[in-house]
């Protein structure tokens, strides 16, 4: 009895595999294999504009994404904005110009450049070293500097000073100079 079961279930598998052998090779058409040479030209596709569309490619990296203030995971839509609120201004008076802007006045930047300071070796006044350019100027703390500043104090790393004439004062720092080059 079980040789017969699988007897049975042998042939009915042999007859499906032929049927899907048979439904799978399609025995009238013949088998070609078409080869294609090197030396014929294939045929190209058609392409009106080949040029690559610069205006619609910096439109595309210049785009900015903006916000429509709506959660995009969510399916609920936001609640509407508010009303416009309109503020009545009330009467108009005559036109008052805003008070003029007042521009605090400036020191004048010294002329020279401050590079040194030094003492004096039998006083205890500091001298500041100035220099043009052509010309080096050598002035104590208290003292004019080209009919126009007094030096105030002279510091460390700055030199205090104040110009005569408008009494305003300003700082002007120590410049450190390289070593001058060789020959």
């Amino acid at each position: 009895m079980k040789q017969k079961k699988q007897l049975a279930v042998l042939i009915t598998l042999l007859l499906t595999a032929g049927v899907i052998w048979f439904l799978y090779f399609d025995f009238d058409r013949p088998i070609v294999t078409t080869v294609v040479s090197a030396t014929q030209n294939p045929q190209l596709l058609s392409v009106e504009n080949p040029q690559l569309h610069t205006p619609g490619v910096e439109k595309a990296r210049n785009t900015e994404y903006k916000s429509g203030r709506r959660n995009i995971f969510s399916r609920e839509l936001p609640p509407p904005p508010p009303p416009p609120v309109h503020i009545d201004p009330g009467p108009k008076g005559p036109y008052v110009p805003p008070p003029p802007v007042i521009v605090p006045p400036t020191v004048s930047p010294l002329p020279v450049k401050f590079f040194g300071f030094g003492t004096v070796p039998n006083g205890t006044s500091r001298r500041a070293f100035l220099t043009d350019g052509e010309n080096v100027y050598v002035v104590a703390e208290g003292e004019i500097l080209l009919n126009r500043f007094r030096i105030l104090k002279i510091g460390n790393a700055n030199l205090e000073y104040e110009e005569v004439s408008s009494g305003l004062r300003g700082t002007a720092i120590l410049e450190e100079q390289g070593a001058p080059p060789s020959a």
